[in-house]
């Protein structure tokens, strides 16, 4: 009985030796197989690093508003009598723009006008004969008294006759008319918009801690997507003492010349602030580089010399990089690479560390500094 248990434990324990060397043979015989196996090259296109200026510069939007703007109107109610503009034209301080019809007012002021006259002739009699002592001086006093209280009259009848009257307060380019001849209109009733439009204005904000980066002259440049990549040249000419508390913002203005009268006030436009002496950085262009939650990384290119064929073998490896700012389709890179370095712009995403890669670059990302988005319009 001892002596067949035994012959069945041997036996059973030469199965299960069969079935674990069986088991270890394949598993070594995977690993090799798997340590033999090489991926296949991936076509990438690259780009040799180099090192160019870059200008600091401090970005921002805003909007244009007129440096005089206005949208005029009676201080009076009244009935339109005359039109003293065309749209669109350009108009001097003091012209006239529209006229309220006014006749009463001006029948009144022709009124205060005869008595300030008569008041005047009186004073006037009765300061001769105060030299002859045949009256007293309590009624030269009195006319003096009166002759001033008409002249106050007149001039408070005139100053209300000229509310009566709409004039330019500035120089400027007048807008489209919002009224007709005959039609009444109550007081505070726009007519017509009047803007100064050379220099223009325009406002943006920065962060606080741009502020110690700022001064007044600082040049500017602006963009707007009516004219593409048109640019415009300014100055910043006011920055805020104020920094706003929910924001932490601080709003500065600058001034553009206008002679051609593209910029309109209203229009958004983007700004960028100059700052600073330009700086020597490596530049790529933004498809080289992946940014990921751990770093931002590039993928350069190594030699490993030739292989069995004769052909290079080249890898692809990842370096961690610092960037800084962008520039159109190019960054910056601050930190992580070297000039002279070959790095992959595209074909990314098929890479791992000491993947080998076939290179052409018949076709290449964009990597123009001086790029814009394409005007929609």
């Amino acid at each position: 009985m001892i002596k067949r248990m035994i012959i069945m434990l041997i036996v059973i324990g030469l199965i299960l030796g069969g079935i674990f060397g069986f088991q270890a043979f394949k598993n070594r015989m995977i690993a090799a197989y798997l340590a033999n196996l090489k991926s296949p090259p991936q076509t990438v296109s690259t780009i040799t690093a180099a090192a160019s200026p870059w200008q600091t510069t401090l970005q921002s939007i805003g909007s244009f508003n007129a440096v005089e703007g206005a949208s005029l109107s009676a201080q009076v109610s009244g009935i339109v009598q005359t039109i003293g503009f065309q749209d669109g034209q350009d108009v001097k301080k003091g012209d006239l723009i529209v006229q309220l019809l006014a006749d009463q007012q001006i029948a009144t002021l022709d009124q205060y006008k005869a008595t300030m006259a008569n008041a005047q002739i009186a004073y006037d009699r009765d300061s001769k004969l105060i030299k002859a002592n045949t009256i007293a001086q309590s009624q030269v006093d009195s006319d003096l008294a009166n002759w001033k209280a008409a002249q106050a009259q007149v001039a408070s009848q005139q100053a209300l006759i000229d509310q009566y009257s709409i004039r330019a307060p500035f120089d400027g380019h007048l807008g489209i008319r919002l009224v007709s001849l005959g039609q009444y209109l109550p007081a505070g009733t726009a007519v017509v918009t009047l803007q100064s439009l050379d220099p223009i204005q325009f406002d943006f904000s920065l962060p606080q801690q741009a502020l110690s980066q700022l001064k007044v002259g600082q040049a500017v440049t602006a963009t707007v997507d009516t004219y593409g990549s048109q640019s415009f040249e300014g100055k910043i000419t006011a920055i805020s003492p104020l920094v706003d508390t929910q924001s932490r913002n601080l709003t500065i203005r600058a001034t553009f010349p206008n002679t051609d009268r593209k910029l309109l006030p209203g229009m958004f436009g983007n700004i960028t602030v100059v700052v600073g002496e330009p700086k020597e950085y490596i530049s790529l262009p933004q498809a080289a580089v992946t940014i990921n939650p751990y770093g931002n990384v590039v993928y350069v290119i190594t030699d490993k010399g030739n292989g069995a064929d004769g052909k290079p073998q080249l890898v692809a490896n990842q370096k961690f990089v610092s960037t800084g700012q962008a520039r159109g389709d190019q960054i910056s890179v601050t930190k992580g690479l070297n000039a002279g370095e070959v790095v992959v712009t595209s074909g990314q995403l098929k890479l791992n560390n000491g993947t080998p890669v076939i290179i052409n670059n018949a076709v290449q990302p964009s990597n123009d500094p001086n790029a814009n988005p394409a005007n929609p319009n």
